[in-house]
C-alpha cells in the first residue's frame, strides 16, 4: 500500500493506492493521524485505486472519523473492493461517500 497527500483549496486528498489489510492499515492510521493533526477543513480519502479493503482498513476510517473533530470527512470508493464492502456494512451511513474524487471535491465545497 501507498499514500499520496494534495490540496485542493480547503480540502486535503489522502489517496490510497493498493491493498489494505491487517499489516497496511496501521500506515493509513499513520497517515490521517498526521492530516488530522493539522486540522484541515476536509478530509477525502480516496480508495478508487484500492485493490482490497479488509475489516482492519474499514477500522481505520472510522477510527478517523472518531478522532476528526471540525474536520469533515469523505470517502471515494466506488467498486467492488471498496465501495461494495463500506456500504454492505453501513459506512456509507457514516461518512459522505462517493464514486469519484471530483465529485467529493463538488459536494464538499457545496456544504
Amino acid at each position: 500500500m501507498t499514500t499520496s497527500v494534495t490540496v485542493h483549496d480547503d480540502a486535503t486528498v489522502l489517496a490510497v493506492i493498493g491493498e489494505v489489510d491487517l499489516a497496511t492499515a496501521p500506515a493509513l492510521e499513520n497517515a490521517i493521524e498526521s492530516i488530522l493533526g493539522g486540522k484541515p477543513g476536509a478530509l477525502i480519502i480516496d480508495l478508487s485505486e484500492v485493490s482490497f479493503l479488509a475489516s482492519a482498513g474499514m477500522a481505520a476510517l472510522v477510527a478517523a472519523h472518531q478522532r476528526a473533530g471540525a474536520t469533515r470527512i469523505a470517502v471515494v470508493a466506488d467498486g467492488p473492493a471498496t465501495g461494495r464492502q463500506l456500504r454492505m456494512t453501513n459506512l456509507d451511513q457514516v461518512f459522505a461517500l462517493h464514486p469519484t474524487l471530483p465529485e467529493a471535491l463538488t459536494a464538499l465545497q457545496q456544504n
